[in-house]
């Protein structure tokens, strides 16, 4: 119980939170135009209390899964949950409003469409500066002497003859370097090769490590050419295992900690999965050893989907995460690191997009407001402000990347409908607009309807049902 009432106060606060700024930026848009805003609405109606000051009343309303801006002029089907749009008369009327947003300029109407969405984006970057500048956590193995975990198969760091259990005792003269500073020197070398001396079996061996790539810098890392580090001193535990998985079905638990695979011994994630794929789906013998006692089990990896790295062989766990510190970042620091985490989390969205059109990953992946509330009552139920904060800026984005897409009743829809108008220079037909915006509030319903049944289905509350 403590759990679900966790779960259901921390989805409507930060839920409350992200449709608060995005219909404020649609709000403050339309103020500066000088559009009448009729209604400011927390949650969709009925309407359960507010105040009205000026022309504009600020409700709270009975349903708590979004929130709305009523400007005069809105006349489409399907806005603020209404399916009947308005008569000709109205319309026409309306464009004689100088209040009315159908009686502004259509670039006005766009920059009001694309505010709410850009709000989100800033809300996105805000939360996550804040957080580096207060608190940056930093894998402790950046700041370690260097042990090779593995070396993946064709790579440069394998041409280069580097082995997994290798210890780095020099990188381009730097003596007994860091992953931090290796990483630095390597970009300082791009496109270059870079001499290298490694401590292994107690001899020391020099090697020479061809920096090639073509991103001049940007987002370089040593992981790209093969070289995968050791990010902590044990082997690894493990945190979540996917029920249904072939670790699941093996009798993996979490708190299980993996002393080897196959003889190896490993110290990261990552490794454990480029090992997977080097296998090519052969089966696993895991040395497992649980609350002191040691087993030894065989899994048979399968080929999925998943982002970010796409079809794999799996085995259907997590990690735990790498020991960290804290640090704080200065403002200039901390700024491009909440846009690189912004941006690299609003790409994936549209990989999931595109996946999810082309039939790569199951609708029933998604999560609706009821696998959203699980998520938020585990954010908030975990030590520290970091996953909390995390979960919001990347509900935030997909809030915002998600009302820019082209359909109908979506900020995105609208935008479309005034390119198009922009483009004709005159309006696009009211019949067929209100069509097209009953079309697309149906299968919003039915999708968000689906959605929600795909949560329920989820839940451990009908198990006992099935067989």
């Amino acid at each position: 119980m403590h759990t679900v009432l966790v779960s259901i106060i921390s989805v409507l606060i930060v839920l409350g939170i992200m449709v608060l700024v995005h219909e404020f930026g649609h709000f403050l848009a339309a103020k500066l135009c000088g559009v009448r805003v009729e209604q400011f609405s927390i949650g969709f109606p009925p309407r359960l209390f507010g105040v009205k000051i000026g022309e504009t009343d600020y409700c709270i309303s009975a349903i708590p899964l979004g929130g709305f801006v009523k400007m005069t002029g809105e006349s489409m089907p399907g806005e603020n949950l209404q399916l009947s749009g308005a008569d000709g008369e109205t319309i026409a009327a309306q464009k004689l409003d100088p209040g009315a947003l159908t009686s502004h300029p259509r670039w006005q109407r766009i920059i009001i469409g694309f505010a709410g969405p850009f709000s989100n984006f800033i809300l996105a970057l805000v939360l996550m500066t804040g957080f580096y500048m207060l608190h940056h956590e930093v894998e402790v193995y950046k700041d370690q002497p260097v042990t090779v975990d593995w070396i993946i198969s064709n790579s440069a760091a394998a041409d280069a003859g580097l082995k997994s259990g290798d210890r780095v005792v020099s990188f381009d003269s730097q003596p007994n370097p860091t992953w931090f500073q290796m990483n630095v020197r390597a970009v300082l070398n791009l496109n270059h090769s870079v001499n290298l001396t490694v401590l292994r079996n107690g001899q020391e061996i020099p090697l020479t490590l061809q920096l090639n790539d073509s991103s001049k810098g940007e987002d370089f890392s040593l992981e790209k050419l093969g070289l995968l580090p050791a990010i902590q001193p044990d082997p690894l535990k493990v945190s979540v295992v996917t029920p249904g998985s072939p670790a699941g079905k093996a009798g993996i638990q979490p708190g299980d900690i993996f002393d080897s695979i196959d003889g190896h011994s490993f110290h990261g994630t990552a490794s454990i999965f480029e090992y997977l794929q080097s296998r090519q789906g052969a089966p696993i013998s895991v040395e497992v050893e649980r609350r002191g006692t040691k087993s030894t089990l065989t899994i048979q990896p399968i080929m999925l989907d998943a982002p970010p790295q796409g079809r794999a062989w799996r085995i259907g766990f997590q990690g735990t995460p790498p020991p960290y510190k804290i640090e704080r970042l200065a403002f200039p620091e901390a700024l491009k690191s909440s846009a690189k985490f912004c941006r690299s989390n609003s790409l994936l969205i549209f990989e999931v997009l595109q996946r999810l059109v082309s039939h790569r990953i199951s609708v029933d992946s998604l999560s609706g407001p009821i696998g959203i509330a699980q998520q938020t009552g585990q954010a908030w139920e975990m030590p520290g402000w970091g996953p909390t904060i995390q979960l919001m800026t990347v509900i935030s984005l997909n809030l915002g990347v998600l009302n820019l897409l082209p359909f109908p009743i979506l900020d995105g829809g609208m935008i479309v409908f005034l390119l198009i108008e922009s483009v004709m220079r005159r309006d696009v037909n009211v019949m067929v607009k209100e069509r097209i915006y009953q079309v697309g509030f149906v299968l919003i319903i039915i999708f968000f309807g689906y959605v929600i049944f795909n949560d329920i289905s989820k839940l451990n509350l009908f198990s006992h049902l099935k067989m």
